[in-house]
């Protein structure tokens, strides 16, 4: 942006347009991110936390191509138990889903098919002519049955109910019918055509409609698990062994043909699946434990098989194989815990793609204090329930940035890029300015926040003057005598061993 102190409010910052411009301060990350979009590259983001290594993934997400694939899982007759993928392109989708609404036929109002189709379909009462719901089995004018033909009949007060009772079982020829079949002139031309319930509807199918719906029902059942419009970024941080890579739902049934749920039906998706075609984002990438590996299988095949995971379950004897799962790769850890990526993960990714260690801090200059203040703007429009601010809490937020790059990074002339808690004083500033009906956010607003957004140890500090001091105030003497829980790590107890 331009000169940053021509700013007088926050509002008259232009938010970029392209994501990747929003990062503030990781000109490197982002020069990298841009390349592994284009060129489908792995990316370890390494740095603390709050600066910025989600948004980056995020996106380099939104600079890729839309997916163009749709993966099912198809019906085995020869071996129910092993169903097979079927991965179709966007247009074969299309031209799917556009012969799938022909399929469908149309749609008429109950009132303009003609009356013995209505009657016979529920939705006209045949004694009074009354439309409704086909749900309603006695009509709300007359009171009687709809399908009770036998109105004149002096038996009829006496056979109504048994009637009904027939028809609600489905016992009776007429009244309350799914579908009806019969055929119409149309064109100077004879033609087979059937009425459904759709619920306040009728759907109509003509010979073409009924043609295209027999060669559906001639393919063999299947199930889209990852469909074809969907978010190319998936967020699978913290996700068990199951959410990752996909499981079998049991069905107490499952063995029972009639009963039972086909094993293909049964099938989901784990996150790697989800990510085909886009980027798979996981955060505290350590944290995973030996899940690491898996991803490296999955980098490496591009195709990972989903299988039941719970040995007790139905679905353990279910396994798909060769299910797609080509996806981008961008995991993100802190410095200390970096140790603890996988040797053969991280082989993986240098050897596709890049380590990036992100900034903490970049240089106090007019165009960095440039880029705080695009930052500040974003945070307040992204929130959109705080005022904007203006210069005077421009300028208290850049001193703040500034005062903690020396503080927590030790770096002077500098502006801190640790902004999730640069966004949590900005929010702090602006609900303060809406509890006092301020139109703006001022130095006021951001001084008062800064008290209010000291951590717990900072707080502590303030009071007693140390951590420990704090800590001994708290905890009685009793307490440190005689309970374990204070001191779990020290104690010499077993049970804490």
């Amino acid at each position: 942006m331009g000169d940053w102190r021509s700013v007088e409010c926050t509002s008259e910052v232009v938010i970029p347009g392209d994501p990747l411009q929003r990062v503030i301060g990781q000109e490197e990350a982002v020069t990298l991110a841009r390349i592994a979009a284009k060129q489908r590259r792995h990316l370890l983001l390494v740095g603390p936390p709050g600066t910025g290594k989600s948004m980056i993934a995020q996106a380099l997400a939104l600079h890729l191509a839309r997916p163009t694939q749709e993966i099912r899982v198809v019906h085995n007759p020869e071996n129910p138990e092993r169903p097979l993928v079927e991965v179709k392109g966007a247009e074969e989708v299309r031209i799917e889903m556009r012969s799938r609404e022909n399929a469908e036929g149309e749609l008429m109002d109950p009132k303009n098919a003609p009356v013995n189709v209505a009657e016979r379909l529920g939705y006209r009462c045949r004694n009074c002519g009354t439309y409704s719901s086909p749900k309603e089995r006695i009509c709300p004018k007359c009171q009687k049955g709809k399908g009770d033909v036998a109105a004149n009949n002096p038996f009829g007060d006496l056979m109504t109910g048994l009637f009904e009772q027939m028809n609600v079982a489905g016992l009776t020829g007429t009244a309350g019918k799914e579908r009806v079949t019969t055929t119409r002139t149309r064109f100077g031309k004879e033609e087979v055509v059937v009425f459904e319930r759709c619920g306040e509807m009728i759907r109509v199918l003509d010979q073409e409609a009924l043609e295209k719906r027999r060669d559906l029902e001639k393919r063999s059942p299947r199930k889209v698990i990852v469909r074809l419009d969907r978010n190319p970024f998936v967020l699978a941080t913290g996700s068990s062994e199951t959410e990752l890579l996909g499981d079998v739902r049991h069905d107490p049934y499952g063995g029972h043909a009639q009963l039972g749920t086909q094993p293909y039906d049964r099938v989901v998706p784990g996150a790697i699946h989800e990510a085909h075609e886009g980027v798979l984002f996981i955060d505290e990438l350590p944290h995973l434990g030996h899940q690491q590996r898996f991803i490296l299988t999955a980098m490496q095949e591009k195709r990972f098989p989903i299988s039941g995971r719970n040995p007790q379950s139905a679905g353990a004897s279910v396994k798909v194989e060769n299910v797609p799962c080509d996806f981008i790769f961008v995991g993100a850890c802190n410095i200390q815990d970096l140790e603890q990526v996988l040797s053969p993960l991280r082989s993986r990714i240098c050897g596709n793609g890049y380590e990036v260690l992100v900034n903490t801090a970049m240089p106090d200059t007019d165009a960095n204090r440039g880029r705080l203040v695009q930052f500040i703007a974003q945070e307040i429009v992204s929130d959109g329930r705080i005022p904007h601010a203006d210069a005077s809490a421009i300028e208290a937020i850049v001193r703040e940035a500034r005062g903690r790059a020396v503080k927590v990074d030790g770096i002077n002339n500098a502006l801190t890029l640790r902004l999730r808690e640069l966004g949590g004083l900005i929010r702090a500033a602006g609900d303060l300015a809406v509890m006092e009906g301020a139109e703006l956010i001022d130095a006021k607003h951001i001084a008062k926040a800064v008290e209010r957004s000291k951590s717990a140890e900072e707080q502590i500090k303030d009071r007693y003057g140390s951590y420990t001091q704090g800590l001994g105030t708290d905890i009685s003497s009793a307490q440190k005598e005689r309970s374990p829980y204070y001191f779990w790590n020290e104690t010499k107890d077993s049970m804490y061993h």
